[in-house]
């Protein structure tokens, strides 16, 4: 892919140029804005941000459990839902590296967003032709805040892998419904793998795997009749088959766990679900609030994003039903199915209307699950994928503001005050992403400090002899992947009775131990529990304290 200007014909006589083949200070400026999208993000994982967690350790023992021919887990460990596709991804690195780290974990998180920015480019242009535009949404996907930057970076389960897959799935959407010939049976099975493979990694992509799904059917629905049909479901079937073997093996239905882990179980008022759902999720879950929490101003976007679906549907539906050959259609005439840059405005608008419904349904999802009302700072995550329906998104506000009254084949100064709304509309999303960006890179120092106190408490446990420990959920299994498993880990709730142990044979192994030691971070309940029994019992632990952590050796 290249990033530049598309060229003119130079003549009534000159062939016309590739698009793309020069860069122009648009190019430039794209490029420039990948780099920085990037680079903030390794600049990120330098300072061991964001702040890792015992769900992502889990991840990273799944690989290296790959990585040494150990096993080769299906799901993500101590539940039956979630793919573990990025463990797989991160084991040869692993290997290579002689070892696991955080860095080796999430160097493939990073590789996935950089495909993600790149896709979401050439989508972009391929549906709208508009490369100043392609740059606006690079820029603003190379924006990160806290809880963007943890659902691309962290390898904690599908969440960095979805929005690489949905974009890839609508760009080979559009070059499919489109008519481009070159490669084509290739496409059908890709786009066929990469639904069936996101079936096992995590069904909160599903809306975009039926939406563009949808639109191959509309325009291609004779092709598919045949081979290129045959192929999709078998490379669907092939993508899926992490799942449908040990469905079949085990005689589970993984949809049961995944509506247990959405809050179907749960109970919680509609008030706050739609609250949680509608107001506090849209700026937390697209990157316009600061770490953990959105500040009243923050919450415009709530506002603002109902509005943007509904245009967004209504101008992708009219230019849909306008004839192909309508020169007031934005995306101008029938394009070259070979073109890199744009399709024809029908494909095209179809596309954008498949990624507006997507978006509509995951919002509504999210809204009427319990997740929303229960835990909605954290769920927000659940969001992720809207990033995916950007460019439609912002396309019709983009046209008002750059192209004016002739964006609507109407003329006057009527429409003047419609054309600042919209550039101060683009304006306020770039101002308060980039202030949530600039919040969330804050807290890196913070981080750093901790992960360096945590990599003492590993030392410091490795100095002392200790191999088998007990500790709370969010210690354990970051403790143990820390160590390498040098150190393992048993789960204690803050009474000091066994909890969710997600790997079990690390249990098995501390119970089998003649003296564990107890870990807990400093001023935690769990230290709280283990200081009163060393009251009770004068001489039963010898506490070793370290910056942030308590240590429990039984005498």
């Amino acid at each position: 892919m290249t990033l530049g200007v598309r060229q003119q014909p130079r003549g009534a006589g000159s062939p016309r140029p590739r698009p793309g083949t020069r860069f122009g200070l648009v190019g430039w400026l794209t490029g420039f804005a990948v780099l920085a999208g990037v680079g903030y993000r390794l600049w990120l994982l330098g300072q061991a941000a964001p702040p890792t967690n015992s769900d992502e350790a889990t991840m990273g023992l799944a690989a290296l459990h790959i990585a040494r021919g150990e096993g080769f887990p299906v799901w993500f460990y101590g539940q039956q839902y979630m793919g573990t596709l990025e463990a797989y991804l991160a084991a040869p690195v692993f290997a290579l590296a002689g070892g696991p780290s955080l860095l080796g974990l999430r160097l493939p998180t990073l590789a996935l967003y950089l495909l993600f920015l790149l896709l979401s480019w050439r989508l972009t242009l391929r549906l709208t032709g508009d490369r100043w535009f392609g740059l606006l949404v690079v820029a603003l996907l190379a924006l990160g805040s806290d809880r963007i930057v943890k659902n691309q970076l962290i390898a904690g389960g599908g969440y960095p892998e979805m929005n690489a897959a949905g974009v890839a799935l609508a760009v080979l959407a559009v070059d499919l419904a489109a008519g481009r010939s070159r490669w084509r049976l290739a496409r059908w099975a890709a786009w066929g793998f990469l639904a069936g493979l996101m079936l096992w990694v995590d069904p909160l992509v599903l809306p975009y795997v039926v939406a563009t799904g949808a639109v191959l059917v509309g325009f291609c629905h004779r092709e598919l009749r045949g081979a290129a049909g045959a192929l999709l479901g078998a490379a669907a079937v092939l993508g899926a088959a992490p799942l449908l073997l040990h469905s079949l093996l085990n005689g589970r239905n993984p949809l049961h766990a995944v509506l247990a882990a959405s809050g179907a179980n749960a109970t919680a008022g509609w008030a706050n679900r739609l609250h949680g759902g509608l107001l506090i999720g849209p700026p937390l879950g697209m990157g316009f609030c600061a770490p953990g929490q959105c500040a009243t101003w923050q919450l415009w976007w709530a506002l603002a994003l109902p509005l943007l679906l509904a245009l967004g549907a209504v101008t992708a539906w009219r230019a849909l039903r306008r004839p192909p050959t309508d020169p007031a259609s934005p995306a101008g005439p029938a394009a070259d199915p070979g073109d890199p840059v744009l399709v024809a405005p029908r494909v095209a608008a179809a596309i954008r209307l498949a990624l507006v419904l997507a978006a509509v349904v995951t919002l509504g999802a999210y809204t009427v699950s319990s997740s929303a009302g229960l835990t909605p700072v954290e769920s927000s995550r659940y969001l992720s994928c809207l990033l995916i329906s950007l460019p439609a998104l912002l396309w019709p506000v983009w046209t008002v503001a750059r192209r004016g009254p002739s964006a609507t084949g109407r003329r006057g100064l009527g429409r003047t005050p419609a054309r600042l709304v919209a550039l101060a509309l683009l304006a306020a999303t770039l101002g308060t992403a980039a202030q949530a960006t600039w919040r969330s890179a804050q807290t890196a120092p913070a981080t750093r400090a901790a992960e360096a106190r945590h990599a003492e408490l590993v030392s410091t446990l490795r100095q002392l002899g200790v191999g088998q420990v007990r500790a709370g959920y969010w210690t354990c299994n970051r403790l143990t992947f820390a160590a390498a498993e040098q150190v393992v880990c048993a789960v204690v709730d803050d009474a000091l009775r066994p909890g969710f142990d997600r790997y079990p044979a690390y249990r098995r192994e501390v119970d089998r131990a003649s003296a564990p030691a107890w870990v807990a971070p400093a001023g935690s309940p769990l230290a709280n529990a283990l200081d009163e029994r060393q009251r009770a019992n004068p001489g039963s632990l010898d506490l070793v304290t370290i910056d942030g952590w308590r240590i429990y050796l039984p005498q």
